[in-house]
C-alpha cells in the first residue's frame, strides 16, 4: 500500500487484512469501509461492490475508489484518465474480471473515532427472538448511520429439540453509553445494557468480529495471516428485502428454518448514507433496499452426500424466502456468486444467458455494463461463467 495522505494505492492481490493492518500502522483514526473477512482479496471484493460493518455510515468500497490501473485486452496499462469514465464506472461494482486485469485501486480513507463500541446479544425462540427480529427490520435500516446491527438466524439442534438462535452482532462508531441510550428508545426489544457493550479501537473491533475474545491481548499482525491450510466447503446465496416481513410470516419462516441442517440467514441492514449515492452512479444497483440476506451454509465433510445435504438445505431456504424478497428480478449480490441463478457458456446465446443472471446482479445497470464490455473487449476475451456478455453482433 502506497500512502498519499488521505488516500492510498492498494494492489488487488493484497488481502483486506493486509490493507487494514497497513492503515493501522500509520493511523488509528483512519479506516477503509470494506469487509470484515481478513483473507478476502482486495481486487474481487472492491470491484464487486464490497461492503463492511460501516456500510451505513460510509457506503460501499467502490464509493471511495478514485483511480485504478488495469491491463486491457490489448495489453495496455491504463489509469482512470486513459481508460475513460465508462470503463472506470464498470470497474466499480461490475466485477473487473469481465473487462481486464486490474492491478491496483486508489482509495480514499475515512476517519473513525478513537473509541468505537461493539456488542453481541443472543436469543432463542423461547427468549423473545421473534419480537426482536421483527422489530429489527424497522430499526436497523433507519437508526443512526453510525450503528450497524447484523442479525444471524441459525438452525442448530439442541438436545434433539429443534430451535433457532437469533444472534445480534453490532458496531457503533461512538461510545457505549450513547448507543445504550439510543437502543432503549428505539429498540427496547433488544434489551441492550452497558454490560453487553465493549469499547475499543476500530482495529480492535475487526479482531472482535473475527471472534477473538480478549482483543486487547491480540496483536493486529493476525490480520496478515492468510490461513493457506484451512479450507471448508461453503455455499452462499443472496436476497434483498424491500418491505418488512410481517410477524406471523416471520414466525412461520423461523419454524421452517429450524427443520434444516446447518443453514443460516445473515441479515444486513442497508439505509443510512448508503442511499446518498445514486443507483446508477456506480454499477451496484441495490442501494435502496431495506436489507440484504445472505443464505449461508458451511461444512467440513468432503463426502458427496454431505454436499447434497447442505446445498439442498440452502436451496430449500432460498425457495421458502421467495414470497418475502425482491421480484422481477429477484435481485442478488454479485460478490456472493451463485451459479444457481444462471451460467454462460458464451456460445451463440451468450447475451440471453448473461441477461439471466446479469439483471439479478445489476438491475438496469446491466445494459450499460454490456455496452462497456462490447466497447473494450468486443471478442469477449475476458470471460467466465457469470461474466458480462457482449452485445449480439447484429445489435452493435
Amino acid at each position: 500500500m502506497k500512502d498519499d495522505g488521505g488516500s492510498a494505492w492498494v494492489q488487488t492481490g493484497a488481502t483486506l487484512g493486509e490493507l487494514f493492518f497497513r492503515i493501522w500502522e500509520k493511523s488509528e483514526v483512519h479506516a477503509f469501509p470494506a469487509g470484515i473477512c481478513p483473507t478476502v482479496g482486495v481486487g474481487g471484493h472492491v470491484s464487486g461492490g464490497g461492503y463492511g460493518h460501516m456500510i451505513r455510515k460510509f457506503g460501499l468500497t467502490i464509493d471511495y475508489v478514485v483511480d485504478a490501473t488495469i491491463v486491457d485486452v490489448n495489453g495496455r496499462v491504463l489509469d482512470r484518465k486513459s481508460m475513460g469514465e465508462d470503463l472506470f464506472w464498470a470497474l466499480r461494482g461490475g466485477g473487473a474480471g469481465s473487462f481486464g486485469v486490474v492491478l491496483a485501486f486508489k482509495v480514499k480513507l475515512v476517519e473513525v473515532p478513537k473509541t468505537v463500541t461493539v456488542f453481541r446479544i443472543d436469543r432463542t425462540t423461547d427468549q423473545n427472538a421473534l419480537d426482536m427480529v421483527y422489530k429489527w427490520q424497522f430499526v436497523a435500516p433507519r437508526t443512526d448511520p453510525g450503528l450497524f446491527i447484523r442479525v444471524l438466524l441459525a438452525s442448530p439442534t439442541k438436545n434433539k429439540t429443534q430451535t433457532v438462535n437469533a444472534k445480534v452482532r453490532a458496531l457503533y462508531l461512538g461510545n457505549a453509553s450513547d448507543v445504550v441510550s439510543m437502543m432503549a428508545k428505539e429498540f427496547p426489544e433488544l434489551g441492550l445494557k452497558m454490560d453487553d457493550c465493549k469499547e475499543m479501537t476500530w482495529i480492535q473491533s475487526l479482531l472482535w468480529w473475527m471472534n477473538y475474545k480478549d482483543v486487547e491481548k491480540v496483536k493486529p499482525e493476525v490480520l496478515l495471516e492468510r490461513e493457506p491450510d484451512k479450507a471448508k466447503f461453503v455455499k452462499r446465496k443472496s436476497d434483498y428485502v424491500e418491505k418488512e416481513i410481517t410477524k406471523p410470516e416471520l414466525n412461520r419462516l423461523i419454524q421452517q428454518l429450524a427443520t434444516l441442517d446447518r443453514t443460516g440467514l445473515v441479515l444486513n441492514p442497508y439505509g443510512g448514507n448508503l442511499n446518498a449515492t445514486a443507483t446508477n452512479e456506480t454499477a451496484f444497483p441495490h442501494r435502496h433496499k431495506l436489507y440484504k440476506i445472505q443464505h449461508s451454509s458451511t461444512w467440513s465433510d468432503a463426502r458427496p452426500e454431505a454436499d447434497r445435504l447442505y446445498v439442498g438445505s440452502l436451496r430449500t431456504t432460498y425457495r421458502i424466502m421467495t414470497p418475502f424478497v425482491s421480484k422481477n428480478p429477484r435481485s442478488a449480490y454479485l460478490n456472493y456468486r451463485d451459479v444457481d441463478i444462471g451460467v454462460n457458456d458464451h456460445g451463440k446465446d451468450s447475451y440471453r444467458k448473461g441477461e439471466n443472471y446479469g439483471r439479478k446482479y445489476f438491475g438496469e445497470n446491466f445494459d450499460r455494463l454490456v455496452r462497456v464490455k462490447t466497447a473494450v473487449d468486443p471478442d469477449n476475451f475476458f470471460r467466465n461463467e457469470q461474466s458480462i456478455p457482449t452485445l449480439p453482433r447484429k445489435r452493435r
